[in-house]
């Protein structure tokens, strides 16, 4: 009983508590409501500070030997600040801007999925249905997917109160308007009107809108890329972020209307890039009149220097070009299509064997960085594919290269000698196969059996080895796995079982057969065939291919970041083994007529692939072969003859030892 009062004692005490709480609450919110309202309204409306952000520099993109490939030039473009203009003269000074442009020619932001036709009818634009879809969506105008263009220019006008003005004048204001709200525009987030623009239209502009002191004319740096058409792909563009990369990169300082980097160097070096944005302080008093309270500087982003040689890419470009050309005028000399009458692409990839450090890396067709985004539209229908990156992206059948990896680990796993003969009579048909072979070679040891290629002798000596180990030696040197190269690359595919149950089929042993001549389900890119040849160059040591050399600062006194050599895996074959293979490359490259007039020793390679249509016609060498400086891989599309990507490795070889070509 005792210990029930207590507690209905302390539910009283709470109460009034509580209750005298609220009271004392409530009488100063009244005070501040009623009585003193107008003092914090006048303190509010005396003064208001508002911070700007302001642009960075985007660090510049470079070859190994300084050539400028992504760099800044003064740029100027039209901001409209809210801070200094108001809600109530917004449209006119809209309006005036838009005949500015037009007078000057230039194009601004407008992004409205609506068309004014001559007739003076609104439509919506039919390249733009899913600009026209978020239009009408519940997070804009809240509209029915039928609704028309005319409904839907009515809601904007009446959104920002333009139903006064005349249809295109409607039309552009509520353009305008509408990007600006998407862009979130605001006292801190000014909005950008028009980008690019000319010198004489910055005059013009500030000129003609000199009494509008919301509307500015800022200089900016602008992305240019002076050799456009020199590695693209590795390169990289850079964009507005996107929505979804909005809201990952946020957390990150990002802005609704920043530039990044959207591929290649540009997006894969994005944190050194980027630099970081300074900002303007102001305070708005209630009469409108504006001061600058403080100013931090922008700091300017990290240039990088890649390990390209621009010579060497002009001329690896140059000669895929002419590999393609080669081959489709092969095939219409035979009469045959499939005889490379269907090659339309090529790609090419030189190492440096001594670190790895790509030194060209062509893909063809190929495209102008400085025209992407006026060209986007045809590259990217282009039945041929040059947006697509070749080079590091583009898997094939790797054909006869692979045989010396399947030399190496048979060797290296007892399962031949170099005094192991296999008998070549054309064709393989152990476990019920019927793999051909491209002569008949009788008795045949490895040194030959690389240097003729012959199928038989790899088709039995794979079968020996079994699947496991092929795919473990393969890994080793960089086939079937990506390289560590800094930007998107494709891990290809080697058969075995693991990927037949991937695509759903059955694995048989039988299959080792036809994966061990480089047929079957493997497919390798060029970038890993030369780090492979690059390899064996290195006495099977593996190390890190890369594209970049080193990050600097903007003004190239400190160096922020160095690529140095990073071993990365080991074909654990015995240096004897090896040697013995190498030997054997070498026997190969002065069997082959193009190459063995080059007066420097070589270890090379063929190898044509069967697919559909054309075989793919490889070929991957090192040079010297006492001394490899160099290793090269070439795939041609469809080349049908091993000629084409020989003779396109020799065009390489040339420019390399003796500057032929080089501009």
């Amino acid at each position: 009983m005792k210990r029930k009062k207590t507690l209905k004692s302390r539910y009283i005490f709470l109460g009034v508590f509580t209750a005298l709480a609220a009271a004392v609450l409530l009488g100063r919110l009244v005070e501040w409501q009623i009585f003193s309202s107008e003092y914090y309204e006048n303190i509010s409306a005396t003064s208001a500070s508002y911070t700007v952000k302001t642009d960075s520099v985007r660090g510049e993109i470079f070859d190994k030997n300084g050539v400028e490939l992504a760099v800044n030039i003064t740029g100027y473009k039209i901001v409209i600040n809210k801070i200094y203009i108001s809600d109530d003269e917004l449209n006119d000074c809209i309006l005036r801007l838009v005949n500015v442009m037009d007078e000057c020619g230039e194009k601004w932001e407008d992004k409205l999925p609506v068309i004014v036709g001559k007739d003076g009818k609104y439509s919506f634009d039919s390249e733009k249905a899913d600009d026209v879809a978020e239009l009408k969506s519940k997070d804009k105008l809240n509209m029915n997917p039928y609704s028309t263009a005319d409904e839907c220019i009515a809601r904007l006008a009446a959104k920002y109160n333009c139903q006064s003005y005349n249809r295109i004048q409607q039309r552009n204001i509520a353009s305008v308007r509408y990007n600006m709200e998407n862009s979130g525009y605001s006292y801190t987030v000014p909005y950008t009107f028009a980008e690019n623009i000319s010198e004489k239209t910055m005059l013009t502009v500030s000129e003609k809108m000199q009494d509008v002191k919301g509307i500015t004319v800022e200089s900016t740096a602008r992305r240019t890329y002076k050799n456009g058409t020199t590695a693209p792909h590795i390169v990289g563009i850079t964009g507005l972020i996107s929505a979804e990369e909005y809201k990952e990169m946020k957390s990150k300082g990002y802005g609704y209307t920043d530039i990044i980097g959207k591929n290649g160097v540009e997006s894969a070096f994005e944190e050194y890039l980027r630099g970081t944005e300074g900002s303007r302080t102001f305070e708005r008093s209630s009469d409108g009149k504006v001061s600058l309270l403080s100013m931090e500087k922008a700091q300017p982003g990290n240039s990088v220097y890649l390990t390209i040689d621009t010579r060497y890419q002009k001329v690896a470009q140059k000669a895929l070009a002419d590999a393609v050309n080669y081959a489709n005028n092969y095939s219409a000399w035979v009469g045959d299509k499939y005889q490379g009458g269907d090659c339309t692409g090529a790609a090419l990839v030189m190492l440096n064997v001594k670190d790895f450090s790509v030194l060209c890396a062509a893909s063809y067709p190929t495209y102008d960085l400085a025209k992407y985004y006026d060209d986007y539209t045809k590259l990217a229908n282009d039945e041929t594919h040059p947006l697509f990156d070749r080079a590091f992206m583009g898997a094939l059948a790797p054909g006869s290269t692979f045989k010396p990896m399947i030399a190496s680990a048979a060797l290296q796993e007892k399962k031949i000698t170099t005094d192991t003969y296999i008998d070549c009579e054309g064709i393989y048909t152990e476990n019920g196969l019927d793999l051909h072979c491209m002569g008949y070679h009788g008795w045949i040891n490895v040194y030959h059996a690389i240097e003729d290629s012959c199928n038989v002798f790899f088709a039995e000596t794979g079968r020996l080895l079994g699947i496991e180990n092929l795919q473990k030696y393969a890994k080793r040197c960089g086939l079937g796995v990506k390289t560590g190269v800094e930007i998107a690359e494709s891990s290809g595919t080697l058969a075995g079982p693991e990927y037949s149950k991937k695509m759903g089929t059955q694995w048989n042993d039988s299959y080792v057969s036809p994966a061990a001549i480089g047929q079957s389900d493997n497919q390798v890119t060029p970038l890993q065939l030369a780090t492979y040849a690059a390899t064996i160059a290195n006495n099977g040591v593996r190390l890190k291919t890369h594209v970049v050399d080193k990050v600097v600062s903007y003004d190239g006194k400190e160096v922020v970041y160095k690529s140095e050599p990073v071993e990365v895996d080991n074909m654990d074959v015995s240096m004897k083994n090896l040697k013995e293979v190498q030997k054997a490359m070498n026997m190969a490259a002065n069997a082959y007529g193009l190459i063995n007039t080059f007066d420097i020793q070589i270890a090379a390679k063929t190898g044509t692939a069967e697919n559909n249509g054309s075989d793919h016609s490889n070929f991957i060498c090192y040079a010297p072969y006492d001394n490899p400086e160099i290793a090269i891989a070439v795939m041609i599309e469809h080349g049908s003859e091993s000629y084409t990507a020989m003779s396109t490795a020799r065009t390489m070889l040339d420019a390399y030892f003796h500057g032929i070509g080089l501009e």
